[in-house]
């Protein structure tokens, strides 16, 4: 099988993901690893499987990859997989009491596009995944501003919020991979 992973990064939270996504697909696949800007639509064509992903913007992907996935044409002939770093806890995050809250006003949009994407243009969508990862410091003054206002969460937050992509999100990055090429 012939795999893309393809993304988006700006902090290199996303490449991380994707270079072990990458790492992942190549075992028994023939892969490469791009980042959209060296990727046009046209390209995609050669492949049977390509692994989307890019960072969280205004609770959604980032608008680079939103215009790309909406260029695809329908009923392409290759399985897709989506993958995105956010800065919101995890929705099932227990050691935050407002974690499901924080992360559906903040970062779920991202899994809803995937799908529609998927649906509409009649490709075989076989999930997603989805990490933190830290904030670059405009984002960082932004959540402490309008969404963790309480000073003893705050500390909590940035602390394990830093600390992202962590070896655990690269390996369920791995088990995902393995997860989307076998269904």
């Amino acid at each position: 099988m012939k795999v893309l992973v393809v993304y988006y990064s700006e902090t290199s939270n996303t490449e991380r993901i994707a270079e072990s996504i990458g790492e992942e697909a190549s075992r028994g696949h023939e892969t490469d690893l791009k980042r959209l800007e060296e990727v046009k639509v046209e390209d995609l064509h050669g492949y049977d499987f390509i692994f989307f992903g890019t960072t969280c913007h205004d609770s959604d992907l980032a608008k680079p990859m939103i215009r790309f996935l909406e260029a695809i044409p329908p009923n392409p002939r290759f399985s897709m997989a989506g993958f995105y770093t956010h800065s919101a806890y995890t929705r099932d995050d227990q050691r935050f009491e407002r974690a499901e809250e924080v992360f559906d006003e903040w970062a779920a949009k991202g899994l809803q596009t995937f799908e529609r994407v998927g649906r509409e243009k009649g490709i075989d969508y076989r999930g997603h995944f989805n990490c933190m990862g830290a904030p670059n410091p405009g984002i960082e003054a932004f959540i402490k501003r309008a969404i963790i206002r309480d000073e003893d969460e705050w500390a909590r937050y940035i602390e394990e919020v830093r600390k992202h992509p962590d070896s655990e999100d690269l390996e369920n990055a791995k088990s995902f991979t393995r997860k989307a090429l076998t269904l």
